[in-house]
């Protein structure tokens, strides 16, 4: 038989399910933690090194524009201005690019300032270069061209830019020591969850063990306690059964007692009676018409004393079942019931195979029921019925009475209980089947002579 889930056991699968859940919200925590951190500074040090890499370009497109100045002015040729114009429309791309780059960063602001500073001042000295050799002014640009202006200029811008990329590497420096500190962190923040999970883990297993064996233990006890008390109880409804067969025994050594006590004394006295108002009847001889009236009802006084006697030693221990049997004293039960109720009594009676104290039983089962059906059952026929299968003895008294609900027969209904009660103590059951308007079957099976054991 497979075992219930007990209710601790279903108290530490939710505990250990509301563990688990908290333990995997503070990893994800974590971990989400983590990520934005390192995605942010992933993204500092990617607008960190292109700054580096706008920078670099700007220096190279410098570069060109200067070269395609001094083709210009060598040759004369107009193709070298090409390279010259496109230089200075990807040189102001990289300065608005830079200025992009640099919004919202205060200590990098004077360092962009300064580059762009730088290029604006060499873009001007090649610009006015060329505008003197375009008006003529050979002298001039020539002049302008051998100072240590251009190269000046390129040296303070190339200082600005060495600056700028030495705060550059300074700050990605710090950021990736800061990313992997991050990386770090979590590393062991998530060691150190998994380590702690895993002791957590292995107490409750402990725990659950320990639980597991109390309950086995607790469930173990339990069981040999109720075993114990339906020995008990068993033991008690044998001794119960024991002791209602021995009141059972009991009061009906005591109704013969009482019977025939009631036969040799009161008898005696009433045959007495009988006799002596015989002779005195005799005696007097021709009587005035009332005392003849009087004798007469005395003698009928008697004779109705007589009768009342048979029927009480009748009623306390039957003769007719001692002397006669099972079947004849419930055939002469069922007449007189039916002489005195004044209602239709059937029988259908089989012999059977009974011993003295279960026939008892099936005639004061009877008896009750008759009684019961004359106090209230309105009924207009009966029918009585004794048979035998096998080793069971079945005996039914069925009614056409107004009958009654069976659940709702109150505890202190002594006439059925008592019923039920002989029945169980001789070995067998009783069952009564009733509704409301539709009569009543009482039934009782008892086991038969030699099957009881």
């Amino acid at each position: 038989m497979e075992p219930h889930a007990s209710p601790g056991r279903l108290r530490r699968t939710r505990l250990a399910l509301w563990l688990a859940v908290a333990g995997a919200a503070v990893v994800i925590t974590i971990n989400e933690i983590g990520y934005a951190q390192s995605r942010e500074t992933l993204h500092v040090l990617a607008d960190r090194y292109d700054r580096r890499l706008t920078v670099t370009r700007l220096w190279r497109q410098l570069l060109e524009a200067e070269t395609g100045q001094r083709g210009f002015l060598l040759t004369g040729r107009e193709s070298y201005l090409q390279p010259y114009h496109a230089a200075l429309q990807d040189v102001e791309r990289s300065l608005q690019r830079l200025r992009d780059l640099q919004t919202g960063d205060a200590l990098l602001t004077p360092q962009v300032t300064n580059v762009e500073e730088g290029t604006r001042q060499k873009l001007a000295e090649l610009a006015t270069t060329i505008d003197l050799y375009l008006k003529g002014n050979e002298d001039q640009w020539r002049e302008l061209l051998m100072s240590d202006i251009g190269r000046e200029k390129m040296d303070e811008l190339r200082k600005a830019i060495n600056e700028l990329f030495d705060s550059e590497d300074r700050r990605i420096q710090a950021g990736a020591g800061e990313a992997f500190g991050t990386l770090q962190r979590n590393r062991l923040e998530v060691n150190l969850l998994t380590l702690l999970a895993l002791v957590a883990v292995l107490l409750f297993l402990r725990n659950v063990r320990r639980l597991d064996r109390a309950q086995v233990a607790h469930d173990l006890a339990l069981r040999t306690e109720r075993d114990r008390l339906e020995a008990t109880v068993l033991e008690r409804t044998a001794e119960l059964t024991e002791l209602t067969r021995h009141l059972q025994s009991a009061r009906e050594d005591e109704r013969s007692r009482l019977a025939r006590e009631l036969h040799d004394e009161l008898g005696a006295l009433l045959t007495a009676a009988k006799l002596e108002t015989a002779r005195l009847k005799r005696g007097l001889g021709l009587m005035a018409p009332d005392v003849a009236e009087r004798l007469k009802q005395v003698n009928e006084t008697l004779d109705r004393g007589i009768a009342l006697k048979r029927r009480i030693i009748e009623d306390l221990r039957p003769s007719s079942l001692s002397n006669l049997g099972l079947v004849a004293a419930l055939e002469i039960q069922a007449r007189e019931f039916a002489q005195r109720a004044e209602m239709s009594v059937r029988t259908v009676l089989q012999p059977v195979s009974l011993d003295e104290d279960a026939q008892m039983t099936v005639y004061r089962l009877v008896q009750e029921s008759l009684t019961n059906i004359a106090k209230y059952a309105r009924a207009s026929d009966v029918t009585v019925s004794l048979s035998q299968q096998d080793d069971q003895v079945q005996v039914g008294v069925l009614d056409n009475g107004v009958g009654f609900d069976p659940a709702s027969i109150r505890p202190t209904a002594h006439g059925l209980l008592g019923m039920r009660y002989r029945i169980e103590a001789e070995g067998g059951r009783l069952q009564v089947d009733s509704a409301p308007g539709e009569g009543c079957q009482v039934r009782g099976w008892l086991p038969a002579a030699g099957a009881a054991d």
